[in-house]
């Protein structure tokens, strides 16, 4: 039986959120220590351990049919390859970054600057757009103490909290790419593998629903019935149950985290006080 090929980090950040995700998604996998592949035990995926920067140009030569890795490195790295979904985790930016005693008042600061980065491609390509010219150190590893010990002005680098960036002496000054995981293909997939990848792609695409959303339950009085579900849509709509007090009901609704706390203390405002959040473990559409 035909075997779709996943290729995902060996370590580093998407490592762990990329395993979580094909466990959320019920996929058994076992993990030994320094393992370069591994075979799913309930699904038809062979799992491949690799270099991040390495991932674009297997998926690219079809050595692995998919992958997971930043958007960061794909559009660096510039393969033939396609974006299937943004899957939510490793969010970070990638941000030029100057020492903090330096003033900075726009970008034209950066006109015959010295920057060091390990995404030259990304820096040259948001330069070029804003008639910048500043020169390009091209380098891996500890970007952030180049300024440090002379090697640039300044840098660009990922950026998560930012703290890396502090205790090296550097503060954010323009945004070049917001950044996240995502779930890349090779281009030509044989119509066998397409259809274990649109498989994978459902589980996945459930489990993110859930996570996006909240599942609550709240006794209302029916007096103020119509009134509290009008800020409860629901997936399609609430569901309202009778309880044994006649006066009142239970009401069931599926609630977008972005829109939670905004909506939970629009219910407290109408006196609802019994709510009951609970987590979603999937979401089929």
């Amino acid at each position: 039986m035909d075997k779709l090929k996943i290729a995902i980090q060996k370590s580093g950040r998407l490592y762990e959120d990329s395993i979580k995700l094909l466990k959320d998604c019920s996929i058994e996998i076992n993990i030994g220590i320094d393992k370069l592949k591994t075979t799913a035990m309930n699904f038809p995926l062979e799992i491949l351990f690799l270099r991040d920067d390495d991932i674009p140009q297997y998926l690219e030569d079809g050595v692995a049919d998919i992958g997971i890795i930043g958007k960061n490195v794909l559009l660096e790295k510039r393969k033939k390859i396609k974006i299937k979904e943004t899957l939510g985790f490793g969010k970070c930016r990638l941000s030029i970054a100057i020492p903090k005693s330096l003033i900075y008042n726009n970008i034209n600061d950066l006109n015959g600057k010295k920057i060091a980065t390990s995404y030259p491609f990304l820096v040259k390509e948001f330069f070029v757009k804003r008639c910048i010219s500043a020169e390009i150190h091209e380098i891996s590893g500890a970007v952030e103490i180049a300024p440090g010990i002379g090697l640039a002005d300044c840098v660009c680098d990922l950026v998560s909290s930012g703290s890396t960036l502090f205790m090296n002496g550097l503060k954010e000054v323009e945004t070049v790419l917001k950044s996240e995981a995502i779930l890349a293909s090779h281009l030509n997939l044989s119509n066998t593998k397409n259809v274990i990848m649109n498989k994978l792609l459902f589980r996945i695409r459930a489990v993110k629903q859930a996570k996006n959303n909240k599942y609550i339950l709240l006794n209302v009085p029916n007096n103020r019935l119509e009134k509290i579900i009008s800020y409860l849509p629901g997936i399609k709509s609430p569901i309202i149950l009778p309880l044994a007090n006649s006066k009142c009901s239970t009401v069931h609704s599926v609630v977008n985290e972005n829109d939670f706390w905004g909506i939970i203390e629009n219910l407290k405002t109408l006196g609802v006080q019994d709510i009951l959040v609970l987590p979603i473990e999937k979401i089929i559409l």
